[in-house]
């Protein structure tokens, strides 16, 4: 069936199976707490956060190897959207592993190594060149929120709920990270979120902006399997071209590069996906994209 947005809705059975498959049949990274499963499905590549027991919080090696799934599937021809989601029904990840932080914060070097760690996860995934989905069920809190906002979709489980408690704790956010929400809610939500701490629950996130989508429970997994469906049969290089240029463009004026949007849209144009198109619109059947 299909939901009323027309998203076409699969046999949640079918996919928990061939998703319990793959797990037990493809080699994961393993971590002394926590890992990151790096699991392609079709032209899907996917990056879990499994750190169950923690509610998926993310330690310095996690975030070391969220940047190498990311800059890895980049490279790979045949992902064409990144999805991103957390292990098991209770988060997409909960913050940073505090257990851990007697070693990643033991002295000032540590500090810094950690912070380089974590700004190069944050930095892989904003600046992705193929589209990116958080597929949020459960809590998004501190890191996690912030790995969220850096996806170009969001979509969550009406159960989700969202917090940065950098006030709660003394943290002060850098203006990097602070300017991605503040361009995704606004400076007031913003401000908001920061200033109070608090939870918030799916639906106030979809009325600040944070997410794109709230849907059951339930329909998550499948909901979301309609979305990269729809996407990854759309042509490659129209994705990159959309991804790039909407990025370049909520930069300030002076600092967009134009040059680089024109060449974009001169490679759609000088593309074969591009006659593949205008035939299969003539022929009445669906393109077969390659990406070429």
């Amino acid at each position: 069936g299909r939901d009323s947005a027309g998203v076409r809705l699969y046999g949640r059975a079918d996919r928990r199976f061939q998703r319990t498959c793959r797990r037990l049949t493809e080699p994961e990274t393993e971590m002394s707490e926590g890992k990151i499963i790096a699991e392609k499905d079709g032209y899907v590549g996917r990056v879990i956060f499994d750190n169950v027991a923690k509610h998926n919080a993310v330690s310095r090696a996690m975030w070391d190897s969220l940047a190498d799934t990311v800059e890895a599937y980049e490279t790979d021809e045949d992902v064409r959207v990144i999805v991103l989601e957390g292990a098991g029904t209770k988060a997409f990840v909960s913050g940073a592993d505090i257990s851990q932080f007697d070693d990643e914060h033991a002295n000032v070097d540590a500090v810094k190594a950690y912070g380089t760690s974590v700004a190069r996860g944050y930095g892989a995934v904003q600046h992705a060149k193929k589209p990116t989905i958080a597929k949020i069920r459960g809590y998004c809190y501190g890191g996690g929120a912030g790995i969220a906002i850096c996806t170009d979709i969001r979509i969550c489980s009406d159960n989700s709920s969202f917090c940065i408690p950098a006030a709660k704790l003394g943290v002060g956010y850098g203006p990097d990270n602070t300017k991605v929400l503040v361009d995704l809610v606004g400076p007031s939500f913003a401000k908001e979120i920061f200033y109070t701490g608090r939870r918030f629950d799916a639906e106030e996130a979809r009325m600040m902006g944070l997410v794109n989508r709230v849907v059951s429970f339930d329909d998550l997994d499948d909901y979301v399997q309609g979305y990269t469906d729809m996407m990854t049969a759309n042509a490659p290089l129209s994705l990159r071209a959309t991804n790039l240029i909407v990025n370049e463009l909520v930069k300030d004026k002076e600092d967009r590069d134009m040059a680089l949007c024109a060449k974009l849209v001169e490679d759609c144009a000088g593309s074969s996906d591009l006659e593949e198109g205008r035939r299969a619109f003539m022929e009445k059947r669906k393109p077969v994209f390659t990406g070429r």
